[in-house]
């Protein structure tokens, strides 16, 4: 049977995180979830959370190839699976995909996070003080880059002049998939952000 990244992704984490968590009580989620995380690779703890982003469920799948852009605008800009593309905002990831966007803000709260490998860590997200702005904070030590999952890349892009001048349509599908470490590339009459990804699969319990 062929394995896809993401069989092998829950099969890994089922291994090594069981002994790592064993005295812990937490919920392990029936399907991995993804936050887009914006913040210094060193760092442990932070604000701007209320930037950040989740995916409730793996936004791959149910991706669009750049090659099948137009086809998507003349759908009405409605995915097969059902998502709404918005031609102001706009998401990539590492295969040359166009994604769901993630539901912003993250929910405050605390969740389980890992780089899909060696690294295990408790996130806790505060919730908005008087001004909106959340605060974000690692456990054990872990730093925002040992907890991002390398081979997963996404970027936002939104118009940098008029409305709809940013468009997949310029996108060169020639950079795609990407090489280990490289970044989404720019496009046209786009302003990019990239975000970490970070693979959320379970939350704590009392």
């Amino acid at each position: 049977m062929k394995l896809t990244r993401r069989t092998l992704l829950a099969s890994a984490l089922a291994f090594f995180a069981t002994p790592v968590l064993a005295q812990k009580k937490f919920y392990r989620f029936k399907r991995l979830k993804y936050i887009a995380a914006l913040g210094l690779d060193n760092a442990t703890s932070g604000t701007g959370a209320e930037t950040w982003g989740l995916w409730r469920e793996d936004p791959g799948p149910i991706g669009v190839w750049l090659k099948f852009y137009q086809l998507l605008a003349k759908a009405g800009n409605i995915a097969p699976s059902g998502w709404r593309f918005d031609i102001n905002d706009w998401w990539l990831d590492e295969n040359g995909l166009i994604m769901k966007a993630p539901e912003f803000p993250l929910p405050a709260g605390q969740y389980y996070v890992t780089n899909g490998e060696e690294h295990i860590s408790l996130l806790t997200v505060e919730a908005p003080d008087e001004n909106g702005a959340q605060a974000w904070s690692l456990s054990d030590d872990k730093r925002l880059k040992d907890v991002t999952h390398g081979p997963c890349r996404s970027a936002r892009y939104t118009p940098e002049f008029s409305e709809a001048s940013c468009t997949p349509a310029n996108a060169d599908i020639s950079k795609f998939p990407l090489g280990p470490g490289d970044q989404l590339p720019p496009v046209a009459d786009c302003n990019k952000k990239d975000y970490a990804v970070l693979i959320v699969f379970g939350v704590p319990v009392a």
